[in-house]
């Protein structure tokens, strides 16, 4: 007799019945007893869906693809000077080079300066985002899993180093709605040269439905291709053929539950004629004034492409849209902020393209009341190494372990530094910020705890921070 009560015979009998139920369950999956897909949560309704109070309508999230150097930009270390030139201490020769020269300690490459009433110092690669330094709170203590930028991007936008997660902007649509149903809720600015090497998933929906993914808006005069319908064919006509195609549509769904990707697709569908009619308006920067366009540094080089693309960013703010991500950078190497041969010189080109926009976004953003309501986020995927590759090569390599990024807005606290690196800014040390923590920090500036914002996949609620993840409070009034 078993503790359980069963004697050995029934203990095996049973036994046997439970391997017989497994061929069953395979017998019935293979004659379509069960629904072809497992159904995940419902989508939630357009609207704010809130977990507590937040006046944060937006976000503005300034992705500088490449990885900046926070030694350079917005983290003096003044002893990099006193040991320029020596190699790394000896408790600093584990660091992970990715395989590439470790050189010697190098100082950053431009000087420090105190911004604003509250003296937070900023590097002369940003002297106007310098001016709205009462305005930002940097986190200096950033820290991710990865040194690759395709892994490390994807983690900076979905939480997790593995494609196919929701990105940020997906959340934060799911979760909140959209304001403007002629507009998507989630919008994605690419730079000129290109997008992140990890492409699509780092701005996709993963499990979620494909209506929550980020709608691309290309650079230039025409920031959406093939908006318009085919010529001869009226308004009223495409209307008609949408209806038709949605009846089709939902007939086969009624025969097929289970599935979204048919229904987030006619949604898109809708949404694309709806946009026919009001996109062209929201990116259409000739109605700015003159004086408008010269803050932001349009129709000059090198700021004009980003400063075009922070003005419609500020535009979409205006009109509803949830989530707006800009990059500055694209492809690889030096057409990034990946400064392996020279910081001076790829730092001086790419901060030069974005420090004059950013700083009039902010402006623009206060002027018209609209920055308590959006939450302005800066910053890469990791940072750089506080020593160079090499003697005579004044370049820097990944640094994962401790970086800087800023937020603004939303109820951010400005004119504080949060954390810090070591003495020689190689790893967070202090106030340390994870990733997870920033994603918590983010959503919880909109509103949305991220605990509590999940998705049933995988056999669980899935979530962006996976199973931890810690909101800095200390950055907000």
């Amino acid at each position: 007799m078993f503790p359980c009560g069963q004697t050995r015979r029934e203990a095996i009998w049973e036994m046997g019945g439970g391997f017989a139920g497994l061929a069953l369950l395979s017998l019935l999956e293979a004659d379509r007893f069960f629904p072809s897909q497992a159904r995940g949560a419902p989508p939630l309704s357009p609207g704010p869906k809130r977990h507590f109070p937040s006046k944060v309508k937006s976000v503005i999230f300034l992705m500088m693809n490449g990885a900046p150097s926070q030694v350079d930009t917005f983290d003096p270390k003044p002893l990099l000077q006193k040991y320029a030139g020596q190699p790394l201490p000896a408790d600093m020769k584990y660091i992970n080079s990715g395989g590439r020269k470790v050189g010697f300690l190098t100082p950053s490459f431009r000087p420090f300066r105190p911004g604003g009433k509250s003296g937070l110092p900023i590097s002369d690669y940003f002297p106007r985002v310098r001016q709205h330094a009462d305005k930002l709170a940097v986190l200096r203590s950033c820290h991710t899993d990865s040194h690759a930028h395709g892994s490390a991007l994807v983690a900076m936008n979905t939480g997790s180093v593995f494609v196919g997660k929701p990105s940020l902007g997906a959340w934060c649509v799911y979760g909140l709605g959209t304001e403007n149903n002629n507009l998507p809720g989630y919008v994605v600015l690419m730079d000129k040269r290109g997008g992140p090497i990890s492409g699509q998933p780092n701005y996709g929906s993963g499990y979620l439905s494909a209506q929550f993914q980020g709608t691309l808006f290309r650079p230039g005069l025409e920031p959406i291709p093939d908006l318009a319908g085919p010529s001869g064919v009226s308004r009223g006509e495409l209307r008609k053929q949408l209806d038709l195609l949605g009846q089709l549509n939902q007939e086969h769904m009624q025969s097929r539950p289970g599935g979204s990707e048919l229904a987030s697709r006619a949604a898109s569908y809708e949404l694309a004629f709806r946009m026919q009619a009001k996109a062209p308006e929201a990116v259409d920067l000739s109605q700015e004034t003159t004086r408008t366009k010269e803050m932001y540094g349009l129709e000059k080089q090198p700021t004009d492409e980003f400063g075009r693309n922070c003005l419609i960013a500020r535009r979409l703010v205006e009109r509803g849209v949830r989530f707006i991500q800009l990059y500055s950078g694209g492809g690889h190497l030096e057409d990034t902020w990946d400064a392996h041969t020279s910081i001076e010189k790829n730092h001086g080109l790419h901060a030069l393209e974005v420090d004059q926009p950013i700083a009039a976004l902010l402006t623009d953003l206060d002027q018209r009341g609209l920055l308590d309501q959006t939450l302005v986020i800066w910053g890469g995927e990791f940072g750089r190494m506080p020593f160079s590759e090499g003697k005579g090569e004044p370049g820097r390599n990944h640094n994962p372990y401790g970086f800087s990024m800023w937020l603004a807005g939303g109820g951010v606290k400005g004119g504080q530094a949060y954390g810090a690196t070591d003495e020689l800014g190689f790893q967070a040390v202090e106030k340390k910020v994870h990733l997870h923590d920033l994603h918590a920090t983010f959503l919880h500036a909109m509103g949305l705890d991220h605990e509590r914002l999940t998705y049933f996949h995988g056999g669980r609620d899935d979530r962006l921070t996976d199973v931890y993840g810690r909101v800095v409070k200390d950055i907000f009034s």
